[in-house]
């Protein structure tokens, strides 16, 4: 593969993890495969930009009259919500030059201002989806994937997300035992599918006020086999369950139904990750019963079948 440039646009109160956390992913390509990638760094004058967490950082050079450039990096922070005109002339005039345009956290109201999502689809930080669908209408704003890839142009989630899509690149590039080995190595979550929901059961659920749910909560999270039923969990907590039902979902925002379906999805999907266990040993673990309705449950929620996500997602090097 001949070498490709990778250009990281910097500016004012820019997110520093949104920068470093992708870059780090390509640079590290670079020992596995030298000479793939020669990564840059520009701001609009070339001077020095501060983060929102007060890092200095100090880019390559300007961003100039043309893009030099294979992937074009637009990272997110605070400097996205009242943005530079300049910079957004920049990117509307240079920026579909690209062979990958790449947005990381909030980087997508960015591209989105400079009419570059115009028709496709995309995501942002959790917090900004509603605002990039109200501002962007003609945007297909998705918030619950981690990433989206719509042709040539990718956006991602929250912050990490940024390193999972950079692997999802790396890999497109060089393969997956080199992306594997590079998470691996960044001590990251082994390649996280892009269609993966931005927080895990535990994280989109809020935590319960009342000490009997967050029992229950935590019954689920460390008992996904058991009979986690409406009326046996209902028991748990000591209510009625239609009492039960509606004080789960006032105090979570999520039905206990649907907290339990995450929470058993991804235990199976750890088990498939990070065991040999086979497909019926994991159902039953799971809470599933059967591989039949495990696979359901893949298929409808992450797009391909246990086998399949096993031989995407668990490293080769696995006992």
């Amino acid at each position: 593969m001949a070498q490709r440039t990778v250009l990281f646009v910097l500016f004012d109160d820019v997110l520093s993890l949104d920068v470093s956390g992708p870059l780090e992913v390509f640079a590290a390509a670079e020992t596995y495969r030298p000479g793939t990638y020669r990564i840059r760094t520009a701001s609009l004058d070339g001077g020095p930009v501060r983060t929102s967490g007060g890092l200095t950082l100090v880019p390559d050079r300007a961003l100039g009259d043309r893009l030099d450039a294979h992937t074009l990096v637009v990272p997110g922070g605070q400097g996205t919500r009242d943005p530079d005109p300049a910079l957004t002339d920049w990117l509307r005039a240079h920026a579909r030059t690209a062979e990958r345009l790449v947005s990381v956290c909030t980087g997508s109201l960015l591209l989105a201002g400079a009419g570059l999502l115009d028709g496709r689809r995309a995501t942002t930080h959790w917090a900004y989806c509603g605002k990039l669908a109200r501002d962007h209408p003609e945007v297909a704003v998705e918030p619950d994937p981690i990433y989206v890839r719509d042709g040539q142009v990718s956006t991602s989630a929250g912050v990490t997300s940024g390193i999972d899509l950079a692997l999802a690149l790396v890999e497109e590039d060089l393969g997956r035992d080199i992306a594997l080995g590079i998470a691996r190595h960044l001590v990251v979550f082994l390649r996280r599918p892009g269609n993966q929901a931005q927080f895990s059961a535990q994280l989109a659920a809020q935590t319960a006020r009342r000490e009997p749910l967050r029992d229950v909560q935590r019954w689920i999270t460390e008992h996904p086999e058991a009979d986690l039923s409406v009326e046996a969990l209902a028991t748990r907590a000591s209510l009625s369950p239609r009492h039960f039902a509606r004080a789960f979902q006032h105090e979570t925002g999520m039905t206990p139904g649907r907290y339990v379906d995450r929470v058993r999805l991804e235990h199976a999907r750890r088990l498939l990750e990070d065991t040999t266990d086979g497909v019926e040993e994991i159902s039953r673990a799971g809470g599933y019963g059967t591989p039949e309705a495990m696979r359901r449950a893949f298929v409808r929620t992450l797009g391909v079948s246990p086998a399949e996500y096993r031989r995407r997602f668990r490293p080769a090097s696995t006992p």
